[in-house]
């Protein structure tokens, strides 16, 4: 059975970081590619970065500079380092799992990140 399990969120202050984990269970995760999105309330679930199976990363725009992603294949296990946080960056965010062409994709239930003074 697939499981794919966020944490690390919280409520932070503006400028501060925070690095999410997120660790999938029952799958070969050496040769899934992975990727971070957030939903802010009232809006459209957005990509915020991903990492492949090679380890190339990639970010969106409005994070670009600011958060980092990467991984870990012996614990199995994607980070997200956020830094220079922005109150904009309020929302839930959410671990996605999934190989090329997304055959097999595995969502986690997100863990909150506020960013509030």
């Amino acid at each position: 059975q697939v499981q794919v399990m966020e944490s690390g969120g919280g409520l932070v202050q503006p400028g501060g970081s925070l690095r999410l984990s997120c660790v999938a269970s029952g799958v070969n995760f050496a040769i899934y590619n992975m990727a971070w999105y957030r939903q802010a309330p009232g809006k459209q679930r957005e990509w915020v970065a991903g990492v492949t199976s090679a380890g190339i990363t990639d970010s969106g725009d409005s994070v670009k500079g600011r958060f980092t992603i990467s991984r870990d294949n012996a614990k199995s296990t994607v980070y997200l380092q956020m830094n220079s946080l922005k109150p904009e960056d309020t929302a839930v965010y959410y671990c996605n799992v999934y190989t090329l062409g997304y055959k097999y994709s595995y969502w986690g239930l997100g863990t909150q990140v506020t960013v509030s003074s």
